[in-house]
């Protein structure tokens, strides 16, 4: 939570700062991971799993399952959600709620992610945090999951999580979110761990700077690398899910990269090297593994129109 946004690094090559923010993601999610071993894992059926007859394999620990978070495992972004808790606990403005509205009404319409709308976002959450407590965020940030994200979960890329669970494989949320953030949602989807965007803190108390950068881009790879070394894994017997193009790099470091609700780039980009894609944004993809996507799409659709309502209202 040291953060409800990050932005897109517009140097697209692994730099000193995106090996910085990766190890520093890394180094957490294994602590994290280390006080949660003992979380129950998710509840489901055979008919639920992805109807992959040799993959993920069962009983091979040297695999493991990256997904990235936002419009992959969750609709829309969790930055905006969790900005709708803090406001509603009068951290901040309505004029900065409208901001973060705007920015997830973008992301939803356009399913990109704007440099300048998570630069934004960025800034002011650093600037909105800075000072608080780690474990007041923390707090508050279990509260918030259960008001906002819990309903937003796809269940169609929940069931292939499950799956990695199910053949004894480790699964990781890997995301630009705060790493506390990521940390939450993961404990209860009843996955691994974390990989996130590390804040600073100064004896538990938010400094308003960053580890290295946002884990986004050649950072998430990064970060997938070190924890692959760390955890004795074997990159090319891992599977990796994303829906957007800015991961590229982490889908290419494993064995199984999966396109997940891509957008048009990373669909062209997936299609070219035949990876597999899933969609559960209209309930195509989802028949395939046997999921139903109906409570997915109302809710998108829901979102939808409540962000054109409120662009009509700037306006």
């Amino acid at each position: 939570m040291a953060a409800l946004g990050w932005l897109t690094p517009r140097r697209r090559s692994a730099t000193a700062r995106s090996v910085l923010a990766g190890e520093a993601a890394a180094e957490a999610a294994r602590k994290t991971s280390a006080a949660d071993d003992d979380a129950a894992l998710l509840t489901g059926t055979s008919e639920e799993a992805p109807a992959e007859p040799v993959f993920p394999v069962a009983g091979d620990v040297r695999a493991a399952a990256f997904f990235d978070l936002d419009n992959t495992v969750m609709q829309g972004a969790a930055i905006f959600h969790f900005g709708r808790g803090l406001y509603k606990r009068k951290f901040f403005e309505r004029r900065e709620l409208t901001r973060f509205a705007w920015q997830q009404a973008w992301f939803r319409l356009a399913g990109v992610e704007d440099p300048e709308h998570m630069q934004d976002a960025r800034d002011s959450a650093l600037s909105i945090v800075k000072g608080h407590r780690v474990s007041e965020l923390m707090s508050i940030g279990e509260e918030i999951y259960d008001e906002y994200m819990a309903d937003r979960i796809w269940p169609g890329t929940r069931a292939l999580a499950q799956a990695h669970l199910d053949a004894g494989q480790k699964v990781w949320l890997v995301t630009a979110a705060p790493v506390e953030t990521a940390t939450i949602i993961a404990r209860r989807l009843g996955l691994t761990g974390a990989l996130g965007t590390v804040a600073e803190s100064v004896d538990g108390v938010y400094t308003g700077r960053l580890v290295g950068e946002p884990l986004h881009g050649p950072a998430k790879a990064e970060a997938v690398r070190a924890l692959a070394a760390a955890e004795d894994l074997d990159l090319d017997r891992c599977a990796a899910y994303s829906d957007s193009h800015n991961d590229i790099p982490m889908l290419s470091l494993v064995g199984h990269p999966y396109a997940i609700n891509p957008d048009t780039k990373l669909r062209k980009y997936a299609r070219a090297r035949d990876w597999r894609l899933r969609d559960y944004r209209t309930g195509r993809k989802a028949a395939k593994v046997g999921i139903p996507a109906a409570a997915g799409v109302g809710a998108l659709a829901g979102g939808t129109a409540a962000a054109l309502a409120l662009h009509r209202r700037r306006r």
